[in-house]
């Protein structure tokens, strides 16, 4: 099952590398990943999405927060979560450029470059959304195609802010 953690780490040069380093060497594959600065540029947050089991995501959690550089880990709950990704796709339009603009428009994309024979398009979404447009312009012949990873936030008040706890898992909020 596909577990989304969100992490909050200094933003220093080797973090990311740690972290991803930390993980891979355990042989976990990472299917997604992004890292940016937060509201404060002392430090990085990074949405890491592995397919792995509870009890496996709970042991990556544990020897992450050993980690110097990691001052805040959560497991992200896809339905009580902002899940978002970013789908840039150029298509082989030529006279059919209307045509793609309109099922384009449909999806709420934008075009961001046109020529006399391709259209380029970014999109956000959820994986389902993008997944249904790039296969909605497979017809007209897709150039390139390249999407990122995951960012995501949890919905409602809280924040994933660096406090004194370092790890929180969902489970201890039912038990």
């Amino acid at each position: 099952m596909k577990q989304i953690l969100s992490i909050v780490a200094h933003n220093r040069p080797g973090v990311l590398m740690r972290v991803t380093g930390l993980i891979s060497r355990r042989g976990y594959n990472i299917d997604s990943l992004t890292s940016g600065s937060t509201q404060d540029p002392e430090y990085a947050r990074m949405t890491i999405v592995l397919d792995a089991d509870e009890l496996t995501i709970e042991q990556v959690c544990k020897q992450l927060a050993k980690l110097s550089e990691v001052e805040r880990i959560k497991v992200l709950r896809r339905e009580t979560s902002a899940l978002r990704s970013m789908l840039l796709v150029k298509v082989h339009a030529g006279e059919k450029q209307m045509e793609v603009l309109q099922l384009a428009t449909a999806f709420r994309s934008h075009a961001i470059d046109v020529t006399g024979n391709s259209m380029t398009f970014v999109n956000t979404g959820d994986e389902g959304k993008l997944c249904a447009f790039a296969n909605a312009l497979r017809r007209y012949g897709i150039v390139e195609m390249v999407q990122t990873g995951i960012v995501a936030l949890e919905r409602g008040d809280e924040a994933l802010e660096v406090k004194e706890s370092r790890y929180e898992w969902p489970h201890a909020e039912e038990a």
